[in-house]
C-alpha cells in the first residue's frame, strides 16, 4: 500500500465553515419562508394601507314639503371651478426644476445671496403656486376676472386633501358656469364642480320651524370598506335647528365614495378600485300648510314691527298647520354659511327665539276659559248665575282691582256675556268663589304647565301654573286673595306658550283635555281621543255661546266688521291682554285664541303679539284677532274650494 493511498488529510476548519455556511443558508431560507409565507398577509396589509386612500362624498339632504307636497326646503346646485392637483405631478416637477435653475442663475448674477435662497420645501411650494396660477389665469381670461392663488390655502390643501379637487373659484354665476362648460376641455384637470346646498323657496316663511344646517367635518359612512385607510372627505352638513335638526338622521343622505391607489408621493394612479355613488336622504312631509303660514306671517308684518307668534292646529289630529314666529330671518342667508353681518342683524332684532314654543307669557283673559271650566266642573259656578255687578272696580284685600275691558261697566251679567265682554269683575268674583287650587288643577288637567312634546328642539320647559303651595315654597310668602283674583284672569304667577294655548283651545273644541301636536303629516292619521272635558251639554253650550259672542258683539267684534268678516264661518274665540316686565317698563301682550267652525271644529288658532311700548294699551281684539282672521279666511276659502272640487268629482 502506497503512502498516497493511505493518507487522509484532516481539515476540521474547512468542515466548520461548511457547517456554518449551511446553517446560515438554512436560517436565511427559514427567514424568507417566514416572511413570504407566514407574514405575507401582514406585509400585504401594510402595503395596502400605504398605497390606498379613501375619498368620501356626502349624499344630498332630503327635501322638506308641506302637507300638500309643496317644496319648503330643497337643494340647489352650487358651481365651482376646481383643479385636480394629483394630475399635475409632472408639471409640478418641471416647474420645480425651472424654479431651482432660476434661483441659481440669480445667485450667479449676484441678484440674491445664497443665504436668501428658499429651502427646497419652499421652492416646491413656489413651483406649485406658479402652476396653479397658470390654470387660474385661464379661468380669469374666460370670465374676465383677476383672481390670485391663496398660497397658504393651496399648501394646506396639498398637504391634507391632495386627492380632493382644489377649489379655484366658488359660487359661480349661472352664466359663468355655462361659459366654462362650453370652453373647458373635457380632459383638462380644470373642471366645473357641482355641489348641492340648501335652498328655501319661501325665504323667511316658517324659518324657526324649518330650521337651518351647518357644515360638518364628520360624515357618517355605512357599508363602504376602507375604514382603516387614510380618508379624505368633502364637508358634510348637519341640522342645527328646527326640523333640520330634529329629523337630521332622516334627511341625511347616504355617503358615497371611492378607494384609489396612490404612489409614494400621494398622487392618484389608475381608476378607483371601488366606487359608490352618494344617495339623497329621505324626504320629510310636514303638516304645515304654506298658504296658511304665509297668511299669518303677512298679517303679522302688516300690523307692525312687533314680536309675536301664531299657531294653528288641526283640531282632530293635532297636526300643526301654522307655526309662525316674528321677527324672523331669511333661511337662504344660512346657505352655504351665515355671514357675520347677518348673524349680528339677527341678534340685534332678537330674532333667534321661536316664540311659538319658546315665548312664555301670562295668558291674560284667554285663561278665563280655564276659570270657567273649573267653576262649572266644581259646581261653584253655573251658566246662568250672576255673581257680580260690574261697576268697573272691585276692592279685594285692601287693593282696588279694575275691569280693563275698555268701558268697565257691565252691570249684572251671566256667564255667556261675561265671556263675550271679558268682564274682569265677573271673573274676580268667580275666582274667589272657586279658589286657586281648583283653578290650578284645571289648568294642569289641560297640561298648560308642561311642554307639549312637539317634534321640534328647544321647546321651553319653564311654563308656570302657580298655587298657594308653590308661592310658599318659592317665595316664602303666603297666598293672598289678590293672587287668586289675578289668577282668575290669567295674570300673576303664570306663564304659557302660544303653542300650549293652541293645544288647549283645540282640546276645548273637541270637548277633551289633551292635544298632542305634531309637525309630521300623515294622511291616514286617526283623530285624537283623550279624557272628556267633563261638562254637561248645557254647560259646554254656554261656553261656546260666550266665545261666539266674543267674535260677533264682544271684545273681538272687529271680526264681525265688513272688512274682516268671513261669511258662512262661525268662530268661537276669546281675546286677552296680559302684562309682563317690571312695574316701570310693563309690556302688554295681545292674545286671541279660537276654533272654527263652531258646529264642526276643524281648526284651532292661538296668536300672541308683544307690544313694543311700555304702558301702551294693547288689546287682543285689535292686534291678535286680525292675524287669526287672515289664517281662518285662507283656511275657509281652501276648504270651500276643496269641497266644491270633491262635489264635482262625485257628480261626474
Amino acid at each position: 500500500m502506497s503512502v498516497i493511498e493511505t493518507y487522509k488529510p484532516q481539515r476540521p476548519r474547512l468542515l466548520f465553515f461548511h457547517f456554518l455556511i449551511g446553517g446560515m443558508v438554512l436560517v436565511l431560507a427559514a427567514g424568507l419562508a417566514y416572511r413570504q409565507l407566514l407574514r405575507a398577509g401582514a406585509y400585504g396589509e401594510r402595503e395596502r394601507l400605504q398605497n390606498q386612500r379613501r375619498v368620501l362624498v356626502p349624499g344630498p339632504r332630503g327635501n322638506i314639503y308641506d302637507r300638500h307636497g309643496r317644496l319648503l326646503v330643497g337643494n340647489r346646485s352650487r358651481f365651482a371651478v376646481t383643479l385636480y392637483l394629483d394630475e399635475l405631478r409632472r408639471e409640478f416637477r418641471t416647474e420645480y426644476i425651472e424654479t431651482v435653475r432660476h434661483y441659481r442663475e440669480s445667485e450667479a448674477e449676484g441678484d440674491i445671496a445664497r443665504s436668501d435662497r428658499p429651502s427646497p420645501g419652499q421652492l416646491e411650494q413656489i413651483a406649485r403656486a406658479h402652476v396653479v396660477q397658470r390654470y387660474l389665469d385661464q379661468i380669469n381670461r374666460l370670465l374676465g376676472r383677476d383672481e390670485k392663488v391663496d398660497l397658504r390655502e393651496l399648501n394646506r390643501h396639498f398637504q391634507q386633501q391632495l386627492l380632493l379637487p382644489y377649489i379655484l373659484l366658488d359660487d359661480l354665476k349661472p352664466e359663468e358656469f355655462a361659459r366654462l362648460i362650453e370652453r373647458l376641455p373635457v380632459e383638462s384637470p380644470l373642471q366645473v364642480y357641482t355641489s348641492s346646498i340648501r335652498f328655501y323657496p319661501y325665504g323667511s316663511a316658517a324659518a324657526h320651524t324649518l330650521g337651518y344646517i351647518g357644515t360638518s367635518e364628520e360624515i357618517s359612512v355605512e357599508d363602504l370598506p376602507g375604514e382603516d385607510l387614510k380618508t379624505y372627505s368633502f364637508k358634510g352638513t348637519v341640522g342645527r335647528d328646527g326640523l333640520e335638526l330634529r329629523f337630521d338622521s332622516l334627511l341625511q343622505g347616504k355617503t358615497g365614495g371611492a378607494i384609489y391607489r396612490v404612489d409614494p408621493a400621494g398622487f392618484r394612479v389608475n381608476e378607483p378600485k371601488e366606487k359608490r355613488a352618494p344617495v339623497q336622504g329621505h324626504n320629510l312631509y310636514t303638516s304645515l300648510d304654506i298658504d296658511l303660514q304665509l297668511a299669518a306671517e303677512r298679517q303679522m308684518q302688516e300690523i307692525g314691527d312687533f314680536k309675536g307668534a301664531a299657531v294653528a292646529l288641526d283640531v282632530r289630529t293635532g297636526e300643526v298647520l301654522v307655526l309662525a314666529s316674528k321677527p324672523g330671518y331669511d333661511l337662504n342667508a344660512f346657505s352655504p354659511r351665515l355671514s357675520a353681518a347677518a348673524a349680528e342683524d339677527i341678534n340685534a332684532r332678537e330674532a333667534w327665539t321661536n316664540r311659538a314654543i319658546g315665548g312664555v307669557y301670562p295668558p291674560g283673559s284667554t285663561f278665563k276659559l280655564v276659570t270657567t271650566l273649573a267653576g262649572l266642573r266644581s259646581g261653584r259656578l253655573t251658566s246662568d248665575a250672576t255673581p257680580a255687578d260690574c261697576d268697573g272696580t272691585m276692592r279685594i284685600g285692601g287693593r282696588t282691582f279694575y275691569c280693563d275691558n275698555g268701558r268697565g261697566h257691565h252691570g249684572i251679567i251671566a256667564l255667556r256675556e261675561a265671556i263675550a265682554q271679558s268682564c274682569d269683575i265677573f271673573f274676580y268674583t268667580c275666582g274667589l268663589q272657586i279658589g286657586p287650587d281648583l283653578i290650578a288643577a284645571e289648568a294642569r288637567r289641560f297640561h298648560l304647565d308642561q311642554p307639549t312634546g312637539i317634534d321640534l328642539p328647544h321647546e321651553v320647559r319653564r311654563m308656570l301654573i302657580a298655587d298657594p303651595e308653590w308661592k310658599k315654597r318659592t317665595t316664602g310668602d303666603p297666598w293672598f286673595a289678590g293672587d287668586t283674583a289675578n289668577m282668575a284672569i290669567g295674570q300673576g304667577f303664570m306663564g304659557v306658550t302660544p303653542l300650549g294655548m293652541a293645544c288647549f283651545v283645540a282640546s276645548l273644541a273637541r270637548g277633551e283635555t289633551t292635544t298632542k301636536p305634531t309637525l309630521v303629516h300623515d294622511p291616514e292619521r286617526l283623530p285624537q281621543h283623550t279624557e272628556p272635558i267633563g261638562l254637561a251639554p248645557g254647560q259646554y253650550a254656554a261656553i261656546l255661546d260666550g266665545m261666539e259672542g266674543c267674535t260677533t258683539r264682544g271684545t273681538a267684534k272687529i271680526l264681525a266688521t265688513n272688512f274682516l268678516r268671513i261669511p258662512g264661518l262661525r268662530v268661537a274665540g276669546k281675546t286677552g291682554t296680559a302684562q309682563v316686565g317690571p312695574q316701570n317698563a310693563i309690556i302688554n301682550i295681545a292674545w286671541f285664541v279660537c276654533f272654527a267652525p263652531i258646529d264642526d271644529p276643524q281648526i284651532a288658532v292661538a296668536v300672541a303679539i308683544e307690544g313694543d311700548t311700555p304702558g301702551e294699551s294693547f288689546g287682543g281684539g285689535r292686534y291678535a284677532a286680525p292675524v287669526t282672521q287672515a289664517v281662518l279666511k285662507t283656511w275657509f276659502e281652501k276648504s270651500q274650494h276643496a269641497g266644491a272640487s270633491a262635489a264635482r268629482l262625485t257628480a261626474n
